[in-house]
């Protein structure tokens, strides 16, 4: 369980850096296009490449996010309950939050299919959708098995650590 637990951190962690160079970018993008547009200057498809990254940035950071437990996290009603209660609750919210994300990773993969099958493009740049749309997929799958991980460590008495 180590080795699959350390495997999912560093995954979690590798994306939340992506999805940190990612933020920085929207940064600068966005702080190029103000500063140039006084020169009248504007960045070409500025708009474009912030919603893109933007997109990036969020899913990205999702799973680290859920790995550290650092979401708003409402447990005040769950802890009134027995330790065997509170377990069967996280493993049962675990087991369908897996399956909605399960959900969402192959309708993604499959749009991004078809974005990819049409060639959709973004309208100024003509920037390809269905890479951040795989992207995202992805994502929805690593977040499958840091969901996994909780159940294994609620089951191990080490959730929340």
């Amino acid at each position: 369980m180590k080795r699959l637990f350390g495997f999912t951190e560093t995954l979690s962690r590798g994306l939340n850096v992506v999805g940190g160079l990612g933020l920085a970018f929207i940064v600068l993008i966005t702080t190029g296009d103000v500063i140039l547009r006084a020169f009248r200057l504007p960045i070409l498809g500025a708009y474009e490449i912030v919603s893109f990254t933007g997109c990036v940035v969020v899913l990205f950071a999702l799973p680290l996010t859920s790995w550290l437990h650092a979401h708003i996290y409402v447990d005040f009603v769950v802890e009134k309950f027995s330790p065997a209660v509170q377990k069967g609750i996280n493993v049962s919210t675990r087991c369908l939050v897996i399956f909605l994300f399960v959900l969402f990773a192959w309708n993604l993969m499959t749009y991004a299919m078809d974005l990819q099958r049409i060639g959709e493009v973004s309208p100024t740049l003509k920037i390809p959708f269905y890479p951040v749309v795989y992207a995202a997929g992805v994502c929805c799958f690593i977040q499958c098995l840091v969901l996994l991980c909780d159940v294994v460590k609620v089951f191990g008495g080490r959730y929340g650590q």
